[in-house]
């Protein structure tokens, strides 16, 4: 596996980063220099400290390479590398590791400080049923369920009937969001429960689970403490994280929008109350689960580490929580009181943190993976942190969890804040791997969450309005067309090994389009078309045949380039460089037959055509791409990008253009939009899909291979499993079921010759730590043996 080079933010894979002496840690964090003290009050700094798990957590210069993908997690391989390198502390990092009670005290025992809490104290809380047990004796309310040890299907269903569905069902061992499961009737109980066991068995080796009422509405609310070995506890705020998906957190906050004081000073309270019930020292988090309707609030559970989402409370307070680490490990007294720090909460404004995710929401928020083949960030600042694993060139890995940085912003307040957010996050410019980047710009704009009305339902109780079909503006359309014309090197072209028609349709579009009229080339004008497809039509017996034959069109008419006249300047009066050109946009809606009914005569009628936009005197200009603001790496293949000015009559618009092998991405004001050399579409999305081909004659659409044009904000319904997607196999007609990402299979439920119903679920297959069941897409009978569990695959059938 590959290790990251020295001074870098390290990617999260199975290396681990040892800091010398004197050597920075963290990302822009300061200098520090602990130990566990020789003698009362003269701590002895410490020359070395191993990072595990997570390299963000520091800058290194020295890095060892554990081998096998799984082997982060080998705690004793971990040790081992530990006192060979003569490291004297290891920080576990915010994964696994760092709430491994056994790790924590196989460090102590090896002599190695483990900058944590003391293992007997995530021992504790690591139980889920024990520590609700342990906070009920310290007076900490929590929520109604099961934490018995009996564990049979019957008892575990039985308790669930007496707490009255819905239920949440909860791995004992469990974090993160894996063991998770809402169950709302008694008839789910079953299925529910062995998938959730089987995820906690695979993630934590503990299939135990607890049973608790679901409230249908609920905020998560958390609290960060931070204790030292001397008795003294503070809370450093709380955050909100009910935005989330999976039962895992997309964008916290802090502060919690719509708290009254009153409440938070409560759930600060009853947090510091939890962590001296155990003893604890160092960074913790403990979670609450707040009703919305009454207000009330239950203990859910507490994180023994420093968590993924601690910038927020960084930005807000503008302490380094790893810094408190590691003071508190050497023995020394918390730096501030609570009195203080409230004071730094009073004055810190509001801070927001967005997970960029390598997953489509599109397809129920599945896990992507693949090369980063160009990759721009937000410009940082002290409002603007990003802290990110990735740079331009690195791999996406199907072996780890799918985030590739965090987005961090502050702002005087929440309003602010939001704009912050939605500002960096349409800077981001990916390609390679599906994002969730669009999908977070629109919860950012979306009314509800800007009023501050969240809870843990919102992405399904929004659902329409947050996956909706947006059209690409006009402008779009023409940036992609000015792209073609002006820079052919950043337009798709089919390779040398491309079919001879692609190679011939390829050269058409590189050229500009199709040429209408006579006279030079420069005095010509050019025709491109995009045309939209909907989906797919299908047979009387529900069978895909191909595309359906209604189609909505974009025509983007361009004459020119001519000679600069006077009106082609700036507005400071200087003339532009660039060439000048008028154009035209022109949508086009199908002739669609109407259903005969009362007031229709049964014939086919034209709907309303959507206006057309015409742009005069447009200027642009071309650019190579400049690097400032990219996370650049080794590469990943030839990539061309180039940055493209437009002056229009209303404004100035300026797109990044990218081209990877047949592919162009365009990015413009937070909107990614893919050209490709396609007969069509990838991942069988037929959404919002446009295939550019040039203008009339008619013969050349069926001539030409045909470019295809999707908008990544594309979205589709998404449900708790997926329904497998099928290809024809023309040989025999038959259904192939595939999977829909690299993937483990981790149980097959149907065998060969069953009939299975539509929903069905088929097979359990495990990717980036996530657990999905594949169900069947059609009513059928399984005609052949399905592939093995334990197996490694991209297609089953």
């Amino acid at each position: 596996m590959a290790v990251r080079h020295a001074w870098k933010p390290a990617r999260k894979v199975g290396g681990l980063f040892h800091a010398g002496p004197g050597r920075r840690h963290g990302l822009g964090r300061a200098q520090s220099s602990v130990a566990r003290p020789s003698e009362p009050g003269r701590p002895t700094p410490l020359n070395s400290i191993l990072i595990a798990n997570r390299g963000e957590i520091a800058f290194s210069p020295f890095a060892v390479n554990v081998g096998e993908p799984s082997a982060y997690l080998n705690g004793d391989r971990i040790i081992e590398i530990a006192q060979r390198e003569g490291c004297q502390a290891i920080h576990p990092g915010y994964g696994f590791l760092s709430e491994n009670a056994g790790f924590a005290r196989k460090c102590t025992e090896a002599g190695i400080i483990f900058i944590g809490p003391p293992w007997q104290a995530i021992e504790a809380m690591g139980s889920k049923s024990a520590s609700k047990e342990i906070m009920t004796a310290a007076g900490v309310a929590c929520i109604p369920g099961y934490h018995g040890a009996a564990q049979e299907a019957e008892v575990l269903q039985r308790e669930a009937a007496l707490i009255g569905y819905p239920v949440m069902l909860k791995a004992v061992k469990g974090g993160g969001g894996k063991g998770m499961r809402i169950v709302r009737t008694a008839a789910a109980f079953g299925e529910q429960l062995t998938s959730a066991r089987s995820e906690a068995r695979n993630a934590f080796g503990d299939d135990r689970m607890l049973v608790e009422k679901y409230l249908r509405a609920p905020r998560h609310i958390e609290v960060q403490i931070f204790a030292d070995q001397h008795g003294h506890c503070v809370a450093l705020g709380e955050r909100d994280c009910s935005l989330q998906r999976r039962h895992q957190k997309i964008l916290e906050e802090s502060p919690a929008p719509r708290l009254p004081a009153g409440r938070r000073r409560e759930l600060w309270a009853q947090a510091r109350a939890a962590a001296l019930a155990v003893g604890y020292e160092g960074a913790g988090t403990v979670e609450f689960i707040v009703d919305t309707e009454t207000g009330d609030f239950f203990f859910m559970e507490m994180n023994t580490r420093l968590q993924v989402e601690h910038p927020v409370t960084e930005m807000v307070t503008g302490l380094d929580l790893v810094h408190w680490q590691f003071l508190v490990a050497q023995g020394a007294a918390l730096p501030l009181t609570q009195p203080e720090i409230d004071d730094r909460i009073a004055r810190g404004g509001w801070a927001m943190e967005a997970r960029i995710y390598a997953e489509d929401p599109a397809r129920n928020f599945m896990p992507d993976s693949g090369p980063l083949v160009h990759l721009r960030i937000p410009r940082r600042s002290d409002r603007v942190r990003v802290d990110a694993g990735f740079v331009q060139g690195d791999e996406i890995s199907p072996y780890y969890d799918p985030m590739m940085a965090k987005l961090i912003v502050r702002g005087a307040t929440r309003h602010e804040a939001i704009q912050k957010l939605g500002t960096a996050l349409a800077e981001y410019e990916v390609v390679g791997p599906k994002t969730n980047i669009e999908f977070l710009q629109r919860i950012c704009a979306h009314p509800r969450f800007i009023a501050g009305d969240v809870e843990t339902g919102f992405i399904a109780k929004h659902h329409d309005e947050l996956f909706a079909p947006r059209p690409a503006a006009d402008e779009v359309f023409v940036q992609a067309a000015l792209a073609a014309l002006l820079a052919p090197e950043a337009a798709p072209t089919a390779n040398q090994r491309a079919a001879p028609h692609l190679r011939h349709h390829a050269a058409a579009f590189g050229d500009g389009g199709v040429t209408v009229g006579f006279g030079s080339d420069r005095q010509q004008q050019r025709e491109l078309v995009f045309i939209e497809r909907g989906s797919r039509s299908s047979d009387s017996s529900g069978n895909s045949n191909g595309f359906v034959e209604e189609e909505e069109s974009v025509s983007v008419v361009i004459r020119g380039p001519r000679q600069k006249d006077s009106s082609s300047h700036r507005d400071d009066g200087r003339a532009l460089d660039g060439p000048v050109f008028d154009i035209q946009v022109l949508r086009r809606r199908p002739r669609r037959p109407r259903t005969p009914g009362p007031e229709t005569d049964g014939g086919s009628k034209s709907s309303g055509q959507p206006p057309s936009s015409s742009f005069a005197n447009v200027t642009c200009i071309c650019r190579p791409l400049s690097q400032s603001g990219s996370e650049s790496g080794s590469g990943c293949g030839a990539a061309t990008a180039i940055h493209l000015t437009t002056f229009y009559p209303h404004a100035r618009i300026d797109s990044t253009i990218v081209r990877h092998g047949l592919e162009t991405h365009i990015f413009q004001r937070g909107v990614s939009v893919s050209v490709s050399v396609s007969a069509s579409p990838p991942h069988d999305d037929y959404s919002n899909h446009y295939i550019l081909v040039p203008a009339p004659p008619r013969w050349l659409h069926a001539a030409a291979a045909r470019h295809s044009i999707h908008s990544a904000t594309t979205t589709t319904t998404t449900t708790t499993t997926t329904t497998a997607s099928t290809t024809m196999d023309s040989s025999n007609n038959s259904k192939i079921v595939t999977a829909p990402m690299p993937c483990k299979v981790l149980r097959v439920e149907v065998a060969e010759g069953e009939r299975v119903r539509r929903d069905q679920a088929l097979v359990v297959i495990e990717s980036m730590k996530m657990e999905t069941v594949v169900r069947s897409p059609v009513d059928g009978v399984v005609e052949r043996e399905m592939c093995k569990a334990g197996s490694s695959l991209v297609e089953f059938a």
